[in-house]
């Protein structure tokens, strides 16, 4: 199993900055409203118009590429041969309001629906959309099954309202769907990635509550690699891990005092202990895994340690503005989000092809 320790996430967030107005490289964005990014692609690519909010470098000319999402008939268009798939699971700070019933992706629109960036927690781009449009090496077609507010089984930790779809219900989302092959998502078990970034609202909703928290965590985890052993037994084979990010230290837990952000950092610490343990026993009971784990608790302690490092003037501040980490106060401003695609794209899954 590949992970990113603590050393090398300090020496990998070093050498990230948000990327600078230069060519762009082969599928990626290239325009779209608020793009600050570059707008001209490299040899063999041409800019294409895909809608208001995202314009993408597609092979050929532009009379020649993909500009719309659908056919004539209004289905989805077959996905080139070189297309990666990527199926996406977890919570808000994930979601990107995809609706699997809705516009699928395709070449000129690879997340599918709704229009770019998608519902996201802070209304700009996320890592999700980062890693997708940018921080790549392919064309990725991505499945953004994930929800806000989710937990991991909504019998196990209620979320904020009963509509919330967990885990579970996204995973059957794709059960149901996607995982069939059809003919508008013909992915492979050698050419897809499967994600989860889970965690925060069942650690979120019950830190505080009495009762073997290091047995309950079992029982969570549980739950979450019975999930994950279906997206196996679906032909997943490449799956990423994203461990809970310290959410004791953002500005709403800061505000219950310093009681209530130790006793949920000590939850999170072991949660993150046996998430570790459990994706190492999952790769060691199913043959031709390869997991990758994305550290995400080290990663936001290391800018939060330091915000000034990486452009941000604080690491409590929340609202809107490219030098706030927190586009309120529970979740990251798309400006810290560009920081953890980064990070996805170019150090975990740097090897992997995608």
């Amino acid at each position: 199993m590949q992970r990113v320790s603590v050393a090398s996430v300090l020496l990998g967030l070093v050498s990230l900055s948000p990327l600078a107005a230069a060519q762009v490289g082969a599928w990626g964005q290239c325009g779209g409203i608020g793009w600050s990014g570059g707008t001209t692609c490299v040899s063999g690519y041409t800019c294409t118009f895909s809608n208001d909010y995202y314009s993408q470098c597609i092979p050929g000319t532009a009379s020649s590429a993909p500009s719309t999402t659908t056919t004539s008939s209004g289905s989805t268009p077959a996905a080139p041969a070189n297309a990666k798939y990527w199926f996406s699971f977890g919570d808000s700070y994930t979601q990107t309001g995809f609706d699997p019933s809705g516009t699928l992706p395709s070449a000129g629109n690879v997340l599918g629906n709704p229009p770019y960036p998608g519902w996201t927690a802070t209304g700009g781009e996320n890592w999700v959309d980062y890693v997708t449009t940018q921080n790549n090496k392919s064309l990725i077609l991505t499945y953004n099954y994930a929800y806000g507010g989710a937990t991991i089984d909504a019998n196990l930790v209620a979320p904020y309202t009963p509509t919330v779809l967990s885990l579970t219900d996204q995973v059957n989302q794709f059960l149901n769907g996607a995982a069939k092959k059809p003919t508008s998502t013909p992915w492979t078990s050698s050419n897809s990635l499967f994600s989860v970034f889970i965690g925060i609202n069942d650690i979120g909703n019950s830190y505080y509550l009495s009762g073997d928290r290091d047995a309950f965590s079992d029982t969570l985890l549980n739950a979450y690699f019975a999930l994950v052993q279906k997206l196996y037994n679906a032909g997943g084979r490449t799956f990423l891990f994203v461990n809970v990010p310290p959410i004791d230290r953002s500005p709403l837990m800061l505000a219950q005092g310093q009681s209530a952000c130790a006793a949920e950092n000590l939850v999170i610490t072991h949660f993150n202990t046996k998430l570790a343990a459990k994706i190492a026993s999952f790769k060691a009971s199913n043959s031709g895994v390869t997991t990758y784990t994305w550290d995400s608790h080290s990663q936001f302690a290391t800018i939060l340690n330091s915000p000034a490092t990486y452009g941000f003037k604080d690491a409590t501040s929340y609202g809107s503005g490219s030098n706030i980490f927190w586009g309120n106060n529970y979740h990251p401003s798309s400006y810290a989000h560009k920081y953890f695609g980064q990070q996805v794209g170019n150090n975990v899954l740097g090897s992997s092809g995608f």
